[in-house]
């Protein structure tokens, strides 16, 4: 009886191939466009969070006087 069940359930690996051939792979150009714009987002919140560090330090640093 075990064996019956068994062999009607799906492997682990036929429902990770089932689900590789599901992707869709963004072509070049969309793909440079994404890049593009995570670069530009993570620098610019490199730049906010730089200046937030800077006047907060700078704020500590008057009231600790």
């Amino acid at each position: 009886m075990a064996d019956s069940v068994k062999e009607n359930k799906p492997s682990f690996f036929d429902g990770v191939k089932a689900e590789w051939n599901k992707i869709v792979w963004p072509d070049k150009e969309q793909l440079t466009k994404q890049t593009v714009a995570v670069i530009a987002v993570t620098i610019v919140l490199g730049i906010v969070i730089a200046l937030l560090d800077t006047g907060l330090q700078y704020g500590v640093n008057l009231l600790s006087m």
